[in-house]
């Protein structure tokens, strides 16, 4: 129970010490831009974290958040940009995001080819095909009431910080409350056991490669309104990350256990490790140094004798 409960004992002595050092860090509108900031990846990193259970991995989500939102901005151009051209492109790159998930879901079932190859492909075609939509040049084709998806508040809290929130209940409910939840961990435990006692395992993974490439799209989408632009370049790096919070939330990459509140906690711990390094000054070498490092140490926490299998 202690381990379990580490990483948010962990991050609340990080918030005490950063309170004392790092000025501005203990304010709400800090607060507030630490989880804007975190948003977009912490969704994705819910849909990760189903992926990560279930014993597969897609290294294509940052790729993919670029070309959901270059795919929009183009589409939104071509339909004459109005208010009926941006829901419709939304749309499309949403259904896009989805269809291409469950293509890399159907060749690890179809022809056994693991995940890992099939999104580090997609991870370079995706990232070239959104150069090749933009033409290598931003397209700013949104109107400009398109910003309140990506840029705007609600009750003082922005958007998509809502749009992270609701994203972790949902998945929060889907993992701890239903049939296809208790599948996922039992597909990424042994999956020929799972098959043996009834389950789908081929339909499991797929739905959850599916579910992380929409939430990615999902995410494309409002990095697209807060930059208000349709960008190739967007996103990179950003699967190292999602994946950086999965793992020091306490899921396993051998699949089979996890927790969709340790992804939260997660999230929020590097959000607030990168901002208080940014209010004291820190190079960005270093920041990533003490990055990679809580890496490796949650990784070794998780396979140390008592830990999280």
């Amino acid at each position: 129970m202690f381990r379990q409960s580490m990483m948010e004992i962990i991050l609340f002595v990080l918030c005490v010490l950063l309170a004392f050092r790092a000025p501005g860090f203990f304010t709400a509108d800090n607060a507030l831009n630490i989880l804007r900031n975190v948003s977009m990846q912490g969704i994705i990193a819910f849909g990760m974290t189903m992926v990560i259970i279930a014993g597969e991995i897609d290294l294509s989500v940052g790729s993919a958040v670029a070309f959901s939102g270059c795919l929009a901005a183009w589409l939104t151009r071509a339909l004459g940009g109005g208010a009926g051209a941006v829901a419709a492109a939304s749309a499309a790159s949403l259904a896009a995001g989805v269809g291409i998930g469950a293509l890399n879901g159907f060749l690890r079932v179809r022809f056994r080819v693991p995940t890992f190859i099939t999104t580090l492909a997609w991870l370079t075609v995706l990232r070239g095909v959104a150069g090749l939509v933009t033409g290598g040049f931003p397209i700013t084709s949104f109107p400009p009431g398109y910003n309140a998806l990506g840029g705007g508040y609600v009750a003082g809290i922005p958007v998509p910080a809502l749009f992270f929130l609701g994203v972790f209940a949902a998945i929060q409910f889907v993992m701890g409350w239903t049939t296809f939840g208790r599948a996922v961990y039992a597909v990424g435990g042994n999956p020929e056991a799972a098959r043996l006692s009834g389950i789908p395992v081929n339909r499991v993974k797929v739905a959850v490669m599916a579910v992380v490439a929409g939430l990615a799209a999902l995410s494309g989408l409002l990095n697209a309104s807060q930059i208000m632009s349709g960008s190739a370049t967007t996103a990179e790096g950003w699967e190292l990350d999602v994946i950086a919070a999965v793992i020091i939330g306490g899921t396993s990459l051998m699949g089979g256990s996890g927790r969709v509140w340790g992804t939260f906690i997660g999230v929020l711990f590097l959000g607030v490790l990168s901002n208080g390094m940014t209010l004291l000054d820190f190079s960005t070498y270093w920041q990533l140094v003490v990055r990679g490092a809580l890496i490796l140490a949650a990784v070794l926490l998780n396979v140390a004798p008592g830990g999280r299998k």
